[in-house]
């Protein structure tokens, strides 16, 4: 899917005041429609430009739309819980309660974060200053990655992708402070542009942190070229996408032998870790490293790492670092004007690292069982369409479908919060906001490394259930929902089915149809990389993601900046497919009856579609717009309303839309995947 996290109220209001708080009626509002446009032209703004007209983009956010709507709704929730937590000092040492609401109190105390300087950086910058020779640089950077500090690449465990009853060491790629390799590679004026300023910003934060300008700006300049070499070598994100090239299993030996320059025995040792076998992730990155490593003087690795320590940990220390980290990432990156407020960022802050802490808090609020009950009903009644679409495919032959069908009836499923919450084994301390978070960081660490040699955790969760989002693991072959995103107007318990199956419903569709993307579909019923797919059947189903892929490059969102219809078919295939089989669960749901009478002057179907284009209305920013078209594997919202529904013959039928209409594309370039 995609987007951030939350949504808001507070304590005193139930789930079924959400609606009004958000100021519209439940479903679909009339006042956000824009009847000055056919819905047959562009139902994007047909459908949201009510909405868009009538919202303005906030000066604290880069985008603003139904996710950061439903986030807003979320964060009041969160707010209370946090403040009310946090003002009571007697709770039980290691309870819930405590650690949140120490936390939080530690990250609000700014007074004292700024009293307290860099000294709490000092102990990281003496460790690194120790590095006297490029023969010590495996050991350092061991060290630092315990401590879940950043540096060259990184290491974690995770699921064998071909053996999936497994856990496995990853080697993946990293060590660049931009957002991608891109910007460092590429010459046009806007990327030469962020480059200087990045530079620039990074002698600024250098100077903040006492060296001279001059020194400082000596320093920027290395640091820029060593993150340079790193990026040449790096993959790019289109590659990334391919789970199978992504899969080069080796053992110890191996990986020192294909990337010499870099003691890698040494790395594990210093780390603890006892490694069998990895996943090299790139190879030719790590054979670049190697090199890098080895040739690169003591002094500047010094340099380097100096700086993504400060970097990592601008947010915990004065004032004056955040300033400057957010005119970088904020305001050059994303053309965000404004900061947002403290508050809001540490409630953030706690929640990536106490999520399930604060979660069992926050569920208790904003999400009630019969919620949870009505979710299930949707997710099976899609499970059914799914089937029914899988068999009904005309150019998938038998075998294929007996195998998607095995697949598809062994999706997982999880919905709201996790069964057995997460425990954090880490000190808070209500006056150590740096300190709790470099030693959550090393828990975190350690918790991931120690799964090695254990059995597969399959009641894990990806994502904190305040999250407003949702996703599909292929290694554990499920789809998880978050409660954060079972709100207005994603879910809405007082709707009608038409419009919660037109929002909801489209995502349980388009996460279930990542099961059968171009990337998912290369993993099967138990979370192996494994080809089960006849040849014919894979060469019917790649013609059909071409014209995805051709469809898509062709949209220009920004002049002169295209949607990557390579780096998006993922997200482009689950978003038509799962419209599609959210609109046949719709028609299942009524049982054959006949559709029931129109609300506000529009049918079900109707309602349905709109329902669907809610979810995407979103204002961005244009140097947003240009980071995602870059780095963000989904479409721009737009996009993700227009171009699936101009493939839906469902679309076409229920606003009459003709041939030569904008949103109905003609048969032949049409992707009738499912």
């Amino acid at each position: 899917m995609a987007s951030p996290f939350r949504a808001s109220l507070c304590l005193c209001l139930g789930l079924a005041t959400l609606a009004l708080v958000a100021g519209e009626k439940p479903g679909v509002d009339p006042v956000n429609i824009d009847a000055s446009v056919k819905p047959c032209e562009d139902f994007y703004t047909y459908a949201n430009g009510g909405w868009l007209k009538s919202h303005t983009l906030p000066a604290d956010k880069a985008r603003y739309g139904a996710f950061e709507e439903v986030s807003e709704r979320n964060r009041a929730i969160l707010k209370q819980i946090l403040e009310e937590t946090s003002a009571k000092t007697t709770w039980a040492k290691s309870s819930v309660q405590q650690k949140v609401g120490d936390f939080y109190a530690a990250g609000m105390d700014e007074a004292a974060i700024d009293k307290r300087g860099l000294a709490p950086l000092k102990p990281i910058f003496a460790t690194i200053d120790g590095l006297q020779d490029t023969k010590q640089l495996p050991a350092l950077l061991a060290k630092l990655h315990t401590q879940g500090l950043p540096g060259g690449f990184g290491f974690f465990v995770g699921q064998d992708a071909k053996e999936s009853t497994r856990y496995m060491g990853n080697l993946m790629q990293g060590g660049t402070g931009l957002p991608d390799r891109d910007y460092y590679l590429k010459d046009d004026a806007r990327s030469r542009d962020i480059r200087a300023k990045y530079e620039a910003h990074v002698a600024k934060m250098l100077q903040l942190a006492g060296d001279s300008p001059a020194l400082a700006a000596v320093r920027a300049k290395v640091i820029l070229e060593l993150e340079t070499r790193m990026a040449t070598a790096q993959w790019t994100r289109v590659e990334l996408r391919n789970p199978m090239k992504r899969y080069n299993k080796r053992t110890l030996d191996q990986v020192a032998a294909e990337a010499p320059g870099f003691d890698w025995q040494g790395y594990f040792q210093a780390r603890g870790v006892a490694v069998k076998d990895l996943n090299l992730s790139q190879p030719s990155y790590f054979k670049a490293f190697g090199q890098l490593a080895a040739e690169t003087p003591a002094t500047q690795w010094r340099t380097y790492l100096r700086w993504h320590a400060l970097n990592a940990s601008a947010n915990l220390l004065p004032k004056a670092f955040g300033e400057e980290a957010f005119a970088f990432q904020g305001k050059v990156l994303n053309g965000t004007p404004e900061r947002e407020p403290r508050a809001k960022r540490i409630e953030a802050l706690t929640d990536a690292i106490l999520g399930e802490a604060l979660g069992q808090l926050y569920v208790k609020v904003a999400f009630p069982p019969e919620s949870k009950k009505r979710v299930l009903d949707m997710v099976e009644n899609l499970r059914v369409a799914l089937r029914e679409r899988i068999t009904n495919l005309d150019w998938m032959g038998a075998e294929t479908k007996q195998q998607a069908i095995t697949k598809h009836n062994a999706f997982g499923v999880k919905i709201g919060y996790p069964d057995k919450w997460k425990t954090y084994a880490f000190d808070v301390k209500r006056d150590d906001a740096f300190g709790n978070v470099r030693r959550a960081s090393a828990f975190r660490v350690q918790e991931n490394l120690a799964k090695l040699g254990k059995a597969i955790d399959r009641t894990e969760w990806g994502m904190t259930p305040p999250t407003v989002n949702a996703y599909y693991s292929a290694s554990m072959n499920e789809i998880v929902f978050p409660a954060g995103i079972l709100q207005p107007p994603f879910f809405d318990p007082k709707a009608d089915d038409a419009v919660n199956y037109g929002s909801l419903g489209f995502v349980i569709g388009h996460e279930m149809t990542h099961g059968f993307d171009d990337s998912g579909s290369q993993f099967d019923a138990q979370g192996n990389l494994k080809n089960w797919w006849t040849e014919a059947d894979k060469q019917a189903y790649e013609s059909r993601t071409d014209m995805v892929v051709k469809q898509y490059d062709a949209y220009e969102p920004l002049k002169g900046e295209h949607v990557n219809g390579k780096l998006t078919l993922g997200e482009n295939i689950a978003d038509i497919g799962g419209l599609k089989i959210a609109f046949a669960a719709y028609q299942n749901s009524l049982k054959g009856k006949p559709v029931p009478a129109a609300i506000d002057g529009f049918t079900g179907p109707q309602r349905f579609f709109l329902g669907a284009a809610t979810v995407w209305r979103n204002h961005i920013r244009e140097a947003a717009l240009s980071l995602r078209l870059k780095t963000d594997p989904h479409s721009p919202g737009r996009e993700r309303v227009n171009g699936p529904l101009s493939n839906l013959p469902e679309f076409y039928e229920a606003f009459g839309c003709s041939d030569g209409q904008p949103m109905k594309r003609d048969a032949k370039v049409r992707p009738a995947i499912w």
